[in-house]
């Protein structure tokens, strides 16, 4: 194989051939992003310099934004999911309303809004 048939993992950020569909370093997923083009380092930076909190898991979709997800679907009545995200008042205002039920509807449609939006929308609005 030749140089033109590595890329870079997006899991650890070492080089890979272009046609693995898991890194044999770190076992991460692959999406083919472009060709000799690292997407953890920038242009004018050291390459052992990798940005390892830039990463998506498998799914693509950041740990912390699935867990605020999962926590707002199933414990959303709760606000567990706000105490998760360090919206300790809005999660005790959660916990005193939670008989009436309002609570889970906006837990649920928090999720999906959790869900929908990108890792670095979520990052800037929640800093998590």
């Amino acid at each position: 194989m030749t140089d033109n048939d590595m890329v870079y993992c997006r899991g650890c950020g070492k080089q890979i051939y272009e046609s693995d569909s898991f890194c044999p370093h770190c076992g991460a997923a692959q999406k083919v992003i472009s060709n000799n083009v690292n997407p953890n380092v920038t242009s004018n930076s050291n390459p052992s310099n990798i940005n390892v909190n830039t990463n998506p898991n498998i799914a693509g979709m950041s740990q912390k934004r699935l867990a605020a997800a999962l926590f707002a679907f199933f414990l959303g009545g709760l606000g567990i999911h706000k105490f998760y995200l360090g919206q300790v008042g809005l999660g005790i205002l959660y916990l005193l309303f939670c008989w009436t039920g309002i609570p889970l509807i906006v837990g649920f449609i928090e999720g999906i809004i959790y869900i929908s939006m990108s890792d670095a929308d979520f990052t800037a609005k929640y800093g998590v």
